[in-house]
């Protein structure tokens, strides 16, 4: 996917400082890209997350400060040195690189526990490009973010290290590890396994329990802003934890419909609406979610230039499925081979349209959202197993047929039937 530049009036940089965490100091000063005073315009992209089809959408509107609006809360995030993740990924040692983007690299590493030095830990180490300042508000978006969200499906920022020294810059992120990687990763046709489709209902239903918390249960409003498959990271369980923060933003003041901002995310996933006005409030996210369930159930991804034309855009191309019951089953994702209760996708792929609806009004909540998904996955551990209702479904549809076939050879008298070569055949019995 390409970068696209979405710019309005004249061309100017604006510079300012910007505030760091408490706990650390800079007084390095970077460009902006969101302001609340100024009608100045500059163009700009963004980048965050780390696979192939990690990109931005650079806009020009009415700016509002993303990092210095979340309120300061205190953490208990660790300060590592650069020497201790020196040592931790072998000398960032690109055989144990997990991850690359715009930001930099990500690196698999091992740390010691502070409180005892014979326990180990697999840490995920991201490292900002040294070289430039591309990632500096991002990073720094993250610690503030990262830094005082608690809750099971958000992936759990252990440190950071902030040195500057001979070698420039040096800005890291430490995260507790994912083994299972992402989303995407899964549903890649190059991937040997494919998810299951009670996995598929489990990541939708945790992805939702994440924004849910970020939009509706916290002190102040998260509004994500990048949801996307290569967002959501598995854990050994195959939980799913929502991930990169680098492009959070808090949400409108009570009485306040929206926030305006410059417009970045991930083309295919970014909300209509927002794109066009730069206006962002939590339902942006509820259309990202949309396009998400579409993805676990068809197995594509949200653009792809790679198909035929009439493919390429995911939610265009299943638009003439939904409402034909015989063709619906064609979307679904044929690396599941039929092992999936067809009402359970159809019910998803509802809840799907719900988010995707054309104005923003009109979508339901994400605590909504997860109580309708979490209803489908009760049902679904209710019924039989993927493989079994799969049987299920063909023998019932076989035993019809077979029943069909029977009533129309009653009609012949002086005939029986008899099995020949592996089938069903009529013998004269006179």
């Amino acid at each position: 996917m390409k970068c696209f530049h979405f710019s309005y009036g004249s061309k100017r940089g604006i510079q300012s400082s910007s505030k760091f965490p408490s706990s650390l100091s800079c007084d390095t000063s970077i460009t902006t890209t969101d302001s609340t005073t100024t009608t100045d315009e500059k163009r700009t992209t963004s980048r965050s997350g780390f696979g192939p089809r990690s990109v931005s959408l650079g806009a020009n509107s009415a700016r509002g400060s993303s990092l210095e609006s979340f309120p300061e809360k205190s953490n208990n995030l660790r300060t590592f040195t650069y020497a201790e993740l020196k040592n931790a990924t072998r000398n960032f040692s690109r055989s144990l690189i997990i991850g690359e983007g715009g930001f930099g690299c990500v690196y698999k590493g091992i740390i010691s526990s502070p409180d005892n030095p014979h326990r180990k830990r697999e840490i995920a180490v991201k490292q900002l490009d040294p070289t430039g300042l591309q990632g500096h508000r991002e990073w720094l978006t993250e610690v503030n973010v990262l830094g005082v969200v608690d809750h099971p499906n958000l992936v759990k920022l252990v440190g950071y290290c902030a040195e500057d020294d001979e070698r420039g810059i040096q800005r890291l992120l430490i995260y507790e590890y994912m083994p299972n990687k992402s989303v995407e990763k899964h549903l890649s046709p190059r991937s040997i396994e494919t998810l299951s489709w009670s996995k598929r209902l489990r990541i939708a239903l945790q992805t939702a329990q994440g924004l849910a918390y970020l939009h509706e249960e916290m002190d102040f409003q998260i509004i994500f802003r990048d949801l996307k498959t290569s967002n959501i990271l598995l854990d050994e369980h195959w939980n799913a934890k929502l991930s990169d923060f680098g492009l959070a933003r808090q949400g409108p003041m009570e009485g306040k419909s929206h926030v305006s901002t410059l417009v970045v995310g991930t083309i295919g996933y970014a909300a209509p609406e927002y794109v066009l006005t730069g206006r962002l409030n939590a339902k942006s996210d509820i259309w990202s979610y949309g396009v998400v369930l579409y993805e676990l159930i068809t197995g594509r991804r949200p653009m792809d230039p790679n198909r035929p034309k009439s493919e390429q855009s995911l939610l265009e191309w299943v638009k003439p499925f939904l409402s034909d019951e015989k063709k619906f089953r064609l979307i679904v994702d044929p690396r599941l081979e039929g092992k999936y209760p067809l009402r359970s996708v159809r019910k998803l792929a509802t809840v799907a349209n719900r988010c995707l609806v054309r104005q923003p009004r009109d979508r339901p909540k994400m605590s909504e959202v997860a109580a309708m998904v979490r209803a489908i996955v009760d049902d679904a551990e209710a019924e039989p197993s993927g493989d079994a209702a799969a049987a299920e479904e063909g023998s019932s549809r076989a035993s019809s047929a077979f029943g069909g076939i029977i009533s129309q050879l009653r009609l012949c008298e002086g005939r029986r039937l008899k099995w020949q070569r592996g089938s069903l055949g009529l013998v004269h019995t006179y």
